[in-house]
């Protein structure tokens, strides 16, 4: 009992590792704060091994400054991030152009990023033609659930600075009148 009365540190250390693994089951970065607050703990009780009320105020001071400060601060920063799309929610409201003629028997495909998908309409009465843009609303399988941009939309984006310029070192087309 000596012993560990001279080698808290120890305890509040082996406290602070439990809590800091608990941390990898949780992610809730709540444990990892406590862990903070044992580590300092173990700290004090290095220097000052016999004043046990000083390790536990100055371990729960440790520990509530850095679930006021600290963790709310990580949490926003990690959760801020754009939210990680997987499999094929990623085309989702992506544009692509029909390669062969959408049918809403199927059958038709579009180019989307340089990939091949195949595709049908939204609305089962469609049939898109070759060369339209198209916007992909939902994925159905393997298959694009598709759209038509319309005419207007698609003058837009055609017509915006900086979207068709044209690639460093490449001429410019030339006019008719030249």
């Amino acid at each position: 009992m000596e012993w560990l009365r001279e080698n808290l540190w120890v305890a509040w250390l082996s406290i602070a590792g439990v809590l800091a693994l608990a941390e990898l089951a949780s992610l809730d970065f709540t444990l990892l704060m406590l862990a903070a607050g044992a580590f300092t703990a173990a700290g004090v009780a290095a220097v000052f091994p016999g004043l046990l009320w000083l390790q536990i105020v100055v371990g729960l001071v440790t520990a509530a400054a850095m679930l006021a400060a600290i963790r709310p601060m990580i949490v926003r920063k990690i959760h801020d991030g754009k939210e990680l799309k997987t499999g094929s929610a990623h085309v989702i409201g992506r544009t692509g152009t029909v390669v062969k003629e959408i049918h809403p028997d199927g059958g038709g495909s579009i180019r989307l990023g340089g990939e091949l998908w195949t595709a049908r309409p939204y609305d089962d009465v469609s049939t898109i033609k070759p060369g339209t843009r198209v916007e992909v609303m939902s994925i159905d399988g393997a298959t694009a659930v598709v759209y038509p941009i319309p005419e207007q939309v698609r003058h837009e984006l055609d017509t915006h600075p900086g979207l068709n310029d044209p690639e460093p070192g490449s001429q410019p087309p030339q006019s008719p009148s030249q």
